[in-house]
């Protein structure tokens, strides 16, 4: 496997400490399940140096039966599974926001999203020989060995989620070891939910009676209205995210491609958190018409993406092409990121708009 600093170097950096960075479009579309090299990477502090052999998971199920558990307890104590699915940060895309007025965090474009083979065990499993029984109003507290500004790292989620058989503990991604920037040894996978709540690099589970305390779950990534600024921002009425919305976003041609007259080849991702998508349109005219696209997807992989692709018949000249997805409820999305602009700029879902020029 090539080194880190040989992976940083194919991928486009936002920023080196934390590490954030995502790979150039076309190598995002060219793989329904996405290379461990190019799969995206949101880190909020350190990379954490940790050692497989004494790497230990401490479980407190708030019924006196705490665990305490070793990679290899992991592997024999309980059956290992593999789930194929999506992962995507709340802030993919943020660079279309920021097209509207300014917003916080990295300006990612729309490759802060990949799709893995990612093995393990259930989280339910776990769960139930800690002695946890499924419960209305619990919640999964996590906590990582990274720390953001003098804290561990941690988030939590509702335990009907964390019981669901698609979440997993992984420990490996597309067949390997997880990389140290993915979460090696051991992190969690959400499938559906956003990045945030499949934490890396974990060290303790918690069951208990209420969210994360956290400043990651208690303070950060919560959905504001536009009239909401950083300054007014009360996150006791900021919407917790978790289920990632409808978005489609093209992938080939790149922005400010030159194209040939006549045909060309459109191609691109659409996902849905937890609904399946079921049509994709495609303008090549900045959506004054339409046509429908052709669709890819792995039909006993709920939780993974859905791939697409057309071709357009595009005469000389300047065009605006966008994608937009429709979703088994009927739902499209929003046509400007105007409509749903938030300071913090999560969860861009407007349609993805790229500006080609045909000579």
């Amino acid at each position: 496997m090539s080194s880190l600093t040989e992976r940083k170097a194919r991928l486009i950096v936002h920023g080196d400490r934390p590490y954030n960075a995502e790979p150039p479009l076309d190598r995002l579309r060219a793989s329904f399940r996405t290379p461990v090299e190019d799969f995206y990477v949101r880190t909020h502090g350190d990379l954490p140096d940790l050692d497989e052999a004494t790497w230990r998971l401490s479980v407190d199920g708030g019924t006196g039966r705490a665990l305490e558990l070793s990679l290899s307890d992991l592997r024999a104590r309980f059956p290992e599974i593999t789930v194929t699915a999506t992962m995507q940060c709340a802030g993919n895309r943020r660079a279309d926001m920021r097209a509207v007025a300014p917003v916080s965090g990295d300006p990612w474009d729309a490759g802060a999203i990949g799709t893995a083979d990612w093995t393990g065990v259930r989280l339910g499993d776990v769960l139930r020989a800690a002695g946890v029984a499924e419960n209305e109003g619990l919640h999964v507290a996590f906590e990582s060995h990274d720390t953001v500004e003098g804290h561990p790292y941690g988030a939590s989620i509702p335990l009907a989620k964390a019981m669901a058989p698609e979440t997993l503990l992984a420990f490996a991604m597309n067949g390997e070891a997880l990389l140290a920037e993915h979460g090696f040894p051991v992190r969690a996978v959400v499938p559906g939910f956003a990045g945030v709540r499949s934490p890396k690099w974990l060290r303790r589970l918690t069951v208990q009676d209420h969210p994360s305390d956290n400043p990651i779950q208690a303070g950060d990534y919560k959905l504001y209205p536009a009239d909401v600024t950083a300054e007014t921002a009360d996150p006791a009425n900021g919407h917790t995210i978790d289920t990632m919305p409808l978005n489609a976003a093209i992938c080939e041609p790149a922005r400010g491609a030159i194209l040939k007259p006549g045909g060309n080849r459109i191609r691109g991702y659409a996902v849905s958190g937890d609904r399946t998508v079921v049509r994709v349109d495609v303008s090549g005219n900045g959506g004054r018409s339409w046509v429908q696209a052709e669709l890819e997807r792995d039909v006993e992989a709920p939780f993974a993406w859905t791939f697409w692709s057309t071709s357009l018949d595009l005469p000389p000249g300047e065009h605006e092409l966008a994608v937009r997805a429709w979703d088994e409820a009927g739902q499209t999305q929003p046509a400007l990121p105007d409509e749903t602009w938030n300071h913090k700029g999560y969860l861009c879902a407007c349609w993805h708009r790229v500006r080609v020029y045909v000579t």
